[in-house]
């Protein structure tokens, strides 16, 4: 006779996830969580579990970002949660929404203010997260579970969205318990907006400029900026974080990136700035160099945030997306010029490219010419994933991501788990040999959950960034230089199809052309030493 599972504060927990439309969550066992684990297989929840629980975090961190959607991670008390640590922090840095659930040692085993050698044990598990999270909650008993799973998912989610840390004491996910009603926040509301203002300036600039950051594709922006623009005819510079944010053929998108000094000059002639859901940060202004703009008009849902860096004239609070729907300014001549002259740009750009790195620019050609339209591209911290970083040409919102919020290498591969696992088509990841090995256990994860991923891993055989960096100061390689695995060897060893080449010509593109077709997930190990990007830092060009 089929028993109805009791009502425990796992089961609790996970019903409130269903309710809040999760669908699918990273996580890895612990004798601290297995509750939670049964608990699912009651739910319609996907549990992908993993093999290292940053990788549940960064899985979950590309979930976000290829849906928009709350990424959940699950894990273990102490150092499982801890583990998890760098992938939030490149979460915090980048406004994910994420929702790290982590266990803590039973409630009746803590004694306030003394760490007694229970196992797992932290002082102050939540106090670990702070700086790193957007906020943290501690359940105190099995009832207040689904109440503060609520509170949280809703933390993370609300502008500026980023990744919240909840801790439950493990005895409470076996307690039967009854949820306690939850009466959800006030959704914020913002105040109406006076744009009359920046509809002045705007409306006698002789050279406006659009500047959008990750909050405005967060917001879902990109549409009302795009004709924006066209009634301004103002070119558009999109951060690492709003690639995707325009069409690529839209006639005021500016070529990627503004690190190249023909695309920097479109700021450096501005009269008027408008900044879009971005805090100006000093990977996109090569650490503020970039000269202040004689007025700078601002919308963001955080005003402190938006004017740290460069002083605003005007700030309007909000949703961005709703804001500049909210701007009306009169049709401006000069959108054909403007076209013409970014196209010209672009052509500069191409050239440039092709001249001081053929490899990059064949990477950078094949990948634009034989990816799918649904494809999504995740690049890790390496030399290839800055080339994309820069110059790849991003379809659409939430079909790029890319570390560079908080830097951290080792995210691509485990990153582009959680956004092929959001569906919609072929994820294709860009590894360094270095970034890898940072989770190359979870090839096992991604055989067993046959994750429609293509691997490819540049193998310079080391860090090829910071080899530069050697170079550029005429010192010895030290530590940079690293004998790599048998990659190939490696990745059938767990069972995923695997192939080799040596640089980015017609033997690359006749591969990745049948891999990216494939049901399977498999993996292009690609033998290349490229050179540097002018995005990066040693080559910026304003000093």
């Amino acid at each position: 006779m089929h028993t109805t599972p009791a009502l425990t504060g796992a089961r609790h927990l996970v019903e409130t996830l269903t309710a809040l439309g999760v669908e699918v969550v990273f996580g890895l066992p612990g004798v601290h969580n297995l509750p939670v684990w049964e608990a699912l297989a009651h739910t319609d929840i996907r549990l992908i579990g993993v093999r290292h629980e940053q990788t549940a975090g960064y899985a979950a961190d590309g979930y976000a970002r290829a849906t928009g959607k709350l990424g959940v991670a699950i894990v273990t008390t102490g150092p499982g949660a801890a583990n998890t640590l760098a992938a939030v922090g490149e979460a915090k840095a980048s406004g994910s929404p994420l929702l790290v659930i982590a266990t803590d040692i039973p409630s009746t085993l803590r004694r306030p203010g003394v760490v007694r050698g229970v196992l797992h044990e932290t002082s102050d598990q939540q106090a670990m997260f702070a700086p790193v999270t957007k906020g943290g909650f501690t359940v105190g008993n099995a009832d207040e579970i689904a109440g503060t799973v609520r509170k949280a998912a809703e933390l993370a989610l609300r502008p500026q969205s980023g990744p919240v840390y909840l801790g439950i004491p493990t005895d409470f996910l076996k307690n039967e318990t009854v949820a306690i009603p939850y009466t959800p926040d006030p959704v914020r509301a913002f105040g109406p907006v006076d744009t009359w203002r920046a509809e002045d300036l705007l409306a006698n600039a002789k050279r406006p400029l659009i500047w959008a950051g990750g909050g405005a594709l967060r917001s879902g922006a990109g549409p009302a900026i795009g004709a924006l623009a066209e009634r301004l005819a103002a070119p558009v510079i999109t951060t690492f974080a709003a690639r995707g944010l325009l069409p690529v053929d839209h006639p005021c998108l500016a070529p990627n990136p503004v690190h190249a000094p023909e695309v920097g000059r479109l700021w450096d002639e501005a009269d008027v700035v408008l900044g879009i859901g971005t805090d100006f940060d000093g990977l996109m202004t090569q650490n503020w160099l970039m000269p202040p703009p004689p007025k700078l008009i601002v919308i963001n849902v955080d005003a402190e945030d938006a004017g740290k860096n460069y002083l605003p004239d005007v700030t309007l609070v909000g949703d961005a997306r709703q804001v500049v729907e909210a701007l009306h300014v009169p049709q401006r001549r000069g959108l054909d010029e403007l076209e013409l002259r970014l196209k010209k740009i672009a052509g500069i750009l191409r050239h440039r490219v092709r001249e001081e790195e053929p490899q990059a620019a064949d990477l950078l050609a094949t990948l634009e010419e034989v990816l799918p339209k649904d494809a999504t591209v995740v690049a890790d911290m390496c030399v290839a994933g800055y080339w994309l970083g820069g110059f790849h040409r991003v379809p659409s919102a939430g079909r790029f991501a890319y570390p560079m919020g908080w830097g951290t290498l080792g995210f691509g591969f485990p990153a582009s788990l959680g956004a092929a696992a959001a569906g919609g088509g072929r994820t294709i990841c860009v590894s360094g040999d270095g970034g890898f090995l940072f989770a190359c256990g979870d090839l096992a994860t991604l055989a067993q959950e046959e994750l429609p991923v293509t691997v490819i891993i540049v193998d310079d055989g080391g860090y090829g960034m910071l080899r530069y960096d050697q170079d550029r100061e005429n010192l010895p390689h030290r530590g940079v230089d690293l004998d790599s695995p048998d990659f190939v060897g490696l990745a059938r060893s767990f069972g995923v199809h695997a192939e080799r080449v040596a640089g980015f010509g017609r033997a690359f593109r006749r591969l990745l052309s049948e891999f990216v077709e494939a049901d399977e997930p498999n993996v292009l190990v690609v033998r290349a030493k490229l050179n540097p990007p002018l995005n990066t830092s040693p080559r910026w060009y304003r000093r």
